[in-house]
């Protein structure tokens, strides 16, 4: 049979986004793939050169719709060492909160998402049904369910709203409850195991050499966590470690890239509940905007010759900020700023994953990477 290109996408369910993969076929088998990105590409970096510092976070936030929180806090760390800001202790507690209930956000959006994917339509309304309890408590700290403009240079806009920390904990438990019927929805399932395992094998090794981070890299047995290996925030003071799924000799397929971020969202779950346990001066206690206690005085202007950089644990892996100082207004807006996207490391490889399997399991590899495709073309 002859071997034919057939393009999926750029409007395709399997693209979690607008996107397109050509796919190189033999029959119904893979042959060869080439993705085509920059559908979407909007020119953050170039914006962010005439704006100022603080008016760059919500540029930030819509990096990832689905995991706001994790990007503008990663710009914040980098514009904080290019400032050299001195953060709170209680508002690093607070900023820990708020990425880690993002992260069982942006989770939850995956595995809803995934569901579909591979066959299984009622996930997805289980997994928004506990989405809607996250997005409720971020809304509490930012006042939006989507772009929450919360973190700021120095610490964060404002305090834990009164009786927050009761309604979280109140709803964590409830999630940790509702994972296992996650568990049970795909573990016991039949079809999913069939699409799932030994399906889109990834080895470490290639995975490394090609720059994946975050879960999908775990999902291979690789122990990095950039809030591990290298913390920031207040990540070392909590008891805690990152999963990592013990793969086989040939490395990870779908399933365990699925179970790492089912067992991330319970560490999530788990830090933000020491967090509040352990926050400086109480989780019930509240600070008006601006209090020392919840936002340094940080510096406006960076001079020319100066630089920061930071890089962060997102829900999909590596981001890192480098913001160079010395731009208009003098030092008031950034020369340069570059910005590292997991997401546009991974998705290439993950397109190589798909040769020597079914053009059926193309949504069941790359649903199990999960794209962003906000964060990729930027």
């Amino acid at each position: 049979m002859a071997e034919m290109w057939i393009s999926m996408g750029p409007q395709h369910p399997m693209t979690h986004g607008l996107w397109t993969l050509k796919v190189k076929v033999d029959g119904e088998t893979v042959v060869d793939t080439e993705p085509d990105l920059g559908y979407i590409h909007r020119g953050v970096e170039k914006i962010c050169e005439a704006r100022d510092f603080t008016q760059i976070t919500t540029y930030c936030d819509r990096l990832c719709y689905a995991s706001a929180n994790t990007w503008s806090h990663a710009y914040i760390y980098a514009a904080e060492d290019l400032l050299e800001v001195e953060v709170p202790e209680r508002a690093e507690y607070i900023r820990l909160v708020a990425v880690e209930l993002q992260r069982i956000a942006s989770h939850l959006m995956w595995l809803g998402a995934y569901g579909p994917d591979i066959g299984n339509l009622s996930v997805m309304v289980w997994c928004l049904r506990e989405r809607e309890m996250m997005m409720d408590l971020l809304q509490e700290l930012g006042g939006s369910r989507m772009h929450y403009n919360f973190p700021r240079i120095g610490g964060v806009k404002r305090d834990l709203p009164h009786g927050f920390a009761q309604r979280a904990r109140a709803k964590l438990k409830l999630f940790l409850n509702r994972i296992q019927e996650y568990e049970a929805l795909f573990d016991e399932s039949t079809v999913f195991l069939l699409r799932s395992q030994g399906v889109g094998y990834a080895k470490p090794e290639e995975m490394i050499n090609h720059g994946v981070s975050g879960p999908n890299l775990r999902a291979g047995g690789v122990n990095y966590d950039i809030r591990w290996a290298h913390p920031y925030s207040v990540y070392s003071e909590l008891d805690w470690a990152p999963p990592v799924e013990r793969s086989s000799i040939k490395g990870a397929d779908c399933y365990d890239r699925y179970r790492v971020r089912v067992e991330e969202m319970r560490v999530s779950a788990s830090l933000v509940l020491q967090a509040l346990d352990k926050m400086p001066g109480g989780a019930n206690t509240y600070h008006e905007p601006g209090d020392p206690m919840i936002l340094a005085k940080a510096p406006t202007r960076a001079p020319e010759g100066t630089t920061g950089a930071h890089h962060f644990e997102d829900s999909r892996g590596e981001s890192m900020f480098y913001i160079a100082g010395g731009g208009e207004g003098r030092g008031k807006q950034p020369y340069r700023v570059s910005i590292r996207s997991p997401m546009f490391i991974t998705i290439p490889y993950a397109a190589k994953c798909m040769i020597g399997y079914k053009v059926a399991d193309i949504p069941a590899i790359m649903g199990s990477f999960d794209p962003c495709i906000g964060e990729t073309d930027r």
